[in-house]
């Protein structure tokens, strides 16, 4: 599978739903109790884009967007309006939002993640798909931008640093962030309603590993 590096039509992603889903294995023992083991290690997005659809024109765009893609066969950026910066969405990207790693005076090249939990337990979600030109960076508690220290590889989510971050020193980074993903169904239903207003009842997204 080819993955295009353009993303889907941030106004018509805005009106979708959609989030992350985990597939959790339960069984009941006959004393009552419960055994439960997850397959997944890495959670995963789903979304419904035919929510955000308001016009024929909508429409057009999203047919023309899918026929490009093939369908499912070619994967793209989604832009999930409730989760797509290293912290709060009210907030722009900070140099401290999320912790890389720990320097070893060795080590240039650090992948961007993002940490989500509390004190009993947390989970670190590889990002892969940073937004061109909205990545900041730290080491030490010392900004940095992109070109001035660092680079920045858009399409795997790796940081490479000029030089080694010296050992024991933080590295941390902010970012926006699109997600992965295809659609998944190879068919659009369109409805219309009159010459001005149309809809699709359904077009699910769902991320994919890249």
């Amino acid at each position: 599978m080819a993955f295009h590096e353009v993303r889907f039509p941030a106004d018509v992603s805005r009106g979708s739903m959609g989030g992350p889903e985990r597939r959790t294995e339960i069984v009941t023992l006959a004393n009552g109790f419960e055994e439960r083991n997850s397959p997944w290690a890495q959670s995963r997005r789903r979304y419904d884009a035919g929510l955000g659809l308001r016009s024929l024109d909508d429409v057009a765009r999203v047919v023309a967007f899918f026929e490009a893609r093939g369908g499912q066969l070619h994967g793209f950026r989604w832009k999930d309006w409730a989760d797509h910066t290293s912290g709060l969405p009210s907030q722009a990207p900070g140099p401290e939002d999320q912790v890389l790693g720990l320097g070893d005076g060795e080590t240039q090249v650090f992948r961007l993640v993002k940490r989500y939990g509390d004190a009993a337990a947390e989970y670190v979600r590889d990002i892969a798909k940073p937004v061109a030109g909205t990545v900041v960076a730290a080491v030490g508690g010392l900004p940095m931008r992109e070109g001035a220290g660092f680079e920045v590889d858009t399409q795997s989510g790796l940081v490479t640093f000029d030089r080694p971050p010296p050992e024991g020193t933080e590295v941390t980074a902010g970012f926006a962030f699109d997600v992965p993903v295809r659609f998944d169904t190879d068919r659009i239903g369109v409805a219309v309603d009159d010459f001005r207003s149309g809809q699709v009842p359904a077009l699910p997204v769902v991320e994919v590993r890249v």
